[in-house]
């Protein structure tokens, strides 16, 4: 059946808004497959064979003391995609002036779709031959270089990768990192209970007699189950994103960039590397920055990105 485009764009907004209600709902369920895991780890495995002596009780230290570790880092990361805003819009932004030609980046005259002042500014600033800057009809103000418009959050983001359900955020320029952190120890914490479970699990189809509850094996089981469906996904997240990070892309840039050859921010492996983690290597690892790279690194604000001189009049 035919539908009209106002009933699509209706239906889109309450698609929009459905996703902003899974907010609370999304933070819980990832806490509590992190509280189920904690209970099958470390209350019911590894925490009482801390007292069986000799090599089980070297293991089980071992184990904990790895899987504690990691949960911080994981749950740190988690929480700072979740509370870090991604970047947004300044007020009244307008592109950096040239000092050298005296002029600022020109804008696209058939980007603004609006009325007054998009219109009075497109004709002023803009140039068909050189689209550098872009303008949202949605927000109704310029947008700098690789920033999008999320229909989720209502704004347009610095920098946007996607709108992820998980985090309950958009993953953009001031958070891109953080993500990329709460992917890689997702990822190693969900294979350390795999394999730590592994031999509970294979215990299941034994035919010997296996201690604890129905209830604590069961719990024991489907925490396996668990941990394992997300060490396989989120590996595959892990490795998409790794691949983007090495390009210096993002989800969106990708899929827009099929038909470009070369990408005017594709800085070399090390510099894209940096352009999102820093060149300090001391918080490569952790969610944070330091003060000194962000001071001097203004890709990490999100506003200006270093580009190859070469491909500079390349669309975005």
């Amino acid at each position: 059946m035919h539908r009209s485009g106002a009933v699509m764009a209706w239906n889109v907004f309450k698609f929009c808004t459905a996703l902003r209600g899974l907010g609370s709902i999304m933070i819980l369920l990832v806490l509590g497959v992190v509280g189920v895991t904690y209970y099958a780890v470390v209350i019911t495995n590894y925490g009482p064979a801390l007292y069986d002596g000799g090599l089980a009780s070297a293991t089980a230290l071992a184990v904990l003391i790895l899987f504690h570790a990691l949960l911080v880092m994981l749950l740190w990361s988690y929480f700072s995609v979740v509370l870090t805003d991604p970047g947004v819009v300044p007020p009244n932004w307008r592109p950096v002036m040239d000092e050298e030609r005296g002029e600022s980046d020109p804008l696209t005259g058939s980007e603004y779709g609006g009325t007054g002042i998009g219109v009075q500014q497109s004709t002023v600033l803009a140039d068909p031959m050189n689209p550098r800057v872009r303008y949202c009809r949605k927000c109704n103000q310029l947008k700098p270089p690789r920033c999008h418009h999320c229909s989720v959050c209502g704004r347009c983001v610095l920098k946007m990768d996607h709108h992820c359900v998980w985090v309950v955020n958009c993953v953009g320029a001031l958070n891109y990192k953080y993500f990329l952190l709460f992917l890689f120890y997702t990822f190693l914490e969900t294979t350390l209970a795999t394999v730590s479970l592994l031999p509970h699990f294979i215990a299941f189809f034994s035919d010997g007699e296996i201690p604890g509850t129905p209830g604590t094996l069961a719990t024991t089981f489907l925490t396996f189950v668990l941990n394992l469906a997300f060490s396989l996904s989120v590996m595959g997240f892990l490795i998409m994103h790794i691949s983007l990070v090495a390009g210096n892309t993002t989800t969106i840039e990708a899929y827009e960039k099929k038909t470009t050859l070369k990408w005017r921010y594709d800085l070399g492996r090390r510099k894209n590397f940096e352009q999102v983690f820093g060149t300090d290597k001391r918080y490569w690892f952790i969610p944070a920055y330091s003060e000194e790279d962000l001071r001097r690194m203004p890709a990490l604000q999100g506003l200006e990105y270093p580009s190859k001189p070469d491909l500079d009049a390349q669309e975005f």
